[in-house]
């Protein structure tokens, strides 16, 4: 049995909080962005997160570093938007495998400076900013930005990489495509089968507004049944709600899976500009009541949140058991 899921018999795992939240707070320049490996690069680079674990790795060591201290038992990967297709708005293709690997790299080599307890990486997979099943343009609904042989492509490369860099599990999140997340799955079978090894995989899809229904449709039990023919270490839910909006979502999920459940919510709903103001003493209380009604195995936060909303989350966390995984009769 590997390692993370002998941890999850015995405790609540804490997952780290945003990445993206956090490299905001260095606002760094275009410059900053380029680092002097892409200086002359001719196309603007501000904003592509996934690149700094090129051009600013210490900063991004710092983010992981304050969530394990904060005491996070998994972090994530700063790779996001780490595909061929996603690295296209920057026209940084090429750039995919060593991107991946080197977000792997940096955060093993954090994870290992901490030898108190069991620390894991989990290789983060975004959804990409095409879909699948839906189309862009809806003047020509049967057009498709993107095939599925197109992102099951683009995932590998990204899962070989990720692996390389020495990842313990795969996050396949925010998923409001099923068929993406699919490409994704796919992809990490032919990897496994073609490698002949094991890696736990975690899949977090997204509940988009108060409908509860992903983005392209599906319910939590649609969406649970469509996936549930691959072996998961996880199943769950991640970004768009804050914690109580999520609550309900992962009741259903709870009644309907053998699985472990994991969560991810945001820091609250944004405000009118766009920031989360939710506390960490006011998650903290909200993540209480998902732990009191026995509903997650895995739990950590997602836009707006900090190692100070993680640390309260790490704390709740510590002082109940695990889901107990009701068997089928």
């Amino acid at each position: 049995m590997l390692k993370i899921e002998e941890e999850l018999k015995s405790k609540i795992l804490v997952l780290d909080g945003a990445m993206g939240t956090m490299l905001q707070r260095n606002n760094f320049s275009e410059e900053d962005f380029r680092g002097e490996r892409f200086k002359d690069f001719p196309h603007p680079l501000k904003g592509n997160n996934d690149l700094l674990s090129i051009t600013q790795p210490e900063a991004v060591k710092a983010v992981h570093r304050a969530y394990f201290q904060a005491g996070a038992d998994i972090v994530e990967t700063n790779t996001f938007s780490g595909t061929t297709i996603g690295m296209a708005d920057y026209y940084l293709e090429d750039l995919v495998y060593e991107l991946n690997f080197q977000s792997a790299k940096i955060a093993r080599e954090v994870a290992d400076e901490f030898t108190d307890k069991p620390r894991f990486v989990a290789g983060s997979i975004g959804p990409t900013n095409r879909t699948a099943s839906m189309s862009p343009d809806v003047n020509d609904p049967g057009y498709r930005a993107v095939n599925f042989d197109d992102l099951r492509i683009a995932y590998k490369q990204q899962v070989e990489a990720l692996i390389d860099g020495g990842c313990d599990v795969l996050l396949v999140e925010t998923i409001f495509d099923t068929l993406n997340a699919k490409a994704a799955l796919f992809a990490i079978e032919e990897v496994k089968e073609e490698r002949n090894l094991e890696i736990p995989v975690m899949v977090s899809g997204t509940i988009t507004d108060a409908s509860g229904r992903t983005l392209s449709g599906q319910t939590v039990e649609a969406f649970l049944i469509s996936i549930s023919h691959i072996p998961l270490l996880s199943i769950g839910f991640n970004c768009a709600l804050g914690a109580d909006q999520l609550k309900p979502y992962l009741k259903r999920l709870a009644m309907n899976t053998q699985l472990n459940i994991s969560a991810h919510p945001n820091a609250g709903l944004p405000n009118a500009f766009g920031h989360y103001d939710q506390t960490p003493e006011e998650m903290q209380a909200l993540i209480r009541e998902y732990l009191q009604d026995n509903l997650v195995n895995i739990i950590g936060g997602c836009c707006g949140t900090t190692p100070e909303h993680i640390k309260l989350i790490a704390e709740v966390a510590n002082e109940f058991k695990p889901r107990q995984i009701l068997e089928k009769i």
